[in-house]
């Protein structure tokens, strides 16, 4: 394949009519150049450019290729620009993926801000709501950036980015709605809007549960994490869920757990992040998790004074 300095060669033989002037213009000699224009003729197995007493004319197949070396060369340039752009954080573009919940309490406020301070890199979003299918896409190297709860797994590159609260959802006049906090052994037997298999806090809370020694009834499961709240609010049974998966305006009665009970948020590459996803990631670190303040002022009801602290 022809190289890119014969290509070079070629338009500025093309501009200047003289291979001495090409010379000039690319720095280099006047051999060099003659050397790189006769290995672009024997590859393309043509004449290119005829010697006359006044300099060089390309000929018809010369200046064919012409149109298209100026294009090649154009388009090395341009990856260089996106390759140094990318490099400094300044251009490019980042792909994600994020655990459903997460997308608007943590994602979109950043991304938004991103939109407007760095119009110049593009960012494309997937959602998902199984842990395995996020990571097979950052393995597989179809995303850059996953951000999802802290996995098990070690074969990837780790940042935590925030921390998010797990919490008891139920209607407004729920018996235990009158207690500044709930605890795990109280969902004993009680109906649970719970979570349909494939979404990855189904076997989580599954988990959880078992260790504890906690058998609650399920009468429902829905793969979106936001509904189970609403569900359970409307009268169906309590839910536990991140808090991101509680809305503005929440109809029902919110509570933490006695003793709180958070789990990690971060983001996950498959190496150590490139300066555009390790700025993003800084970014996704000092925004937070975004909770609405109805949501904020329920859960900030006075604790129980034996409660542990903050895992």
């Amino acid at each position: 394949m022809a190289s890119l300095r014969a290509l070079e060669c070629l338009v500025a033989v093309a501009d200047s009519g003289s291979i001495t002037q090409a010379a000039l213009l690319l720095h280099s000699s006047q051999p060099a150049v003659s050397h790189q224009l006769a290995s672009l003729e024997r590859e393309t197995r043509t004449v290119l450019l005829r010697r006359e007493a006044r300099g060089v004319k390309l000929t018809s197949a010369g200046r064919a290729a012409v149109a298209d070396a100026r294009r090649a060369i154009e388009a090395a340039a341009a990856a260089v620009r996106s390759a140094r752009a990318a490099g400094q954080a300044a251009g490019g573009v980042l792909r994600l993926v994020c655990a459903q919940s997460l997308t608007v309490p943590l994602l979109a406020a950043v991304i938004r801000q991103w939109r407007r301070r760095h119009p110049e890199v593009a960012i494309t979003l997937r959602e998902s709501t199984a842990m395995d299918e996020a990571l097979g896409l950052v393995e597989s190297d179809e995303v850059d950036v996953a951000v999802l709860t802290a996995p098990s797994a070690g074969r990837f590159t780790i940042t935590a980015v925030a921390e998010e609260e797990i919490v008891w959802a139920a209607p407004a006049d729920h018996p235990l709605a009158g207690r500044p906090a709930v605890r795990l052994a109280d969902l004993d037997g009680v109906p649970l809007v719970h979570f349909a298999p494939d979404n990855g806090l189904s076997g989580w809370l599954d988990q959880a549960f078992a260790r504890e020694g906690v058998h609650p009834e399920t009468v429902m499961r829905t793969s979106v994490t936001a509904t189970a709240p609403q569900l359970a609010a409307a009268g169906l049974g309590v839910a536990v869920c991140p808090v991101s998966a509680v809305s503005h305006g929440f109809p029902g009665a919110v509570r933490s757990f006695s003793p709180r009970w958070v789990r990690q948020l971060v983001a996950v590459t498959s190496t150590r992040p490139d300066p555009l996803a390790a700025r993003f990631i800084a970014d996704l670190r000092d925004h937070g998790m975004s909770v609405p303040r109805d949501v904020r002022d329920q859960l900030a009801r006075p604790r129980p004074p034996d409660e542990p602290p903050a895992a």
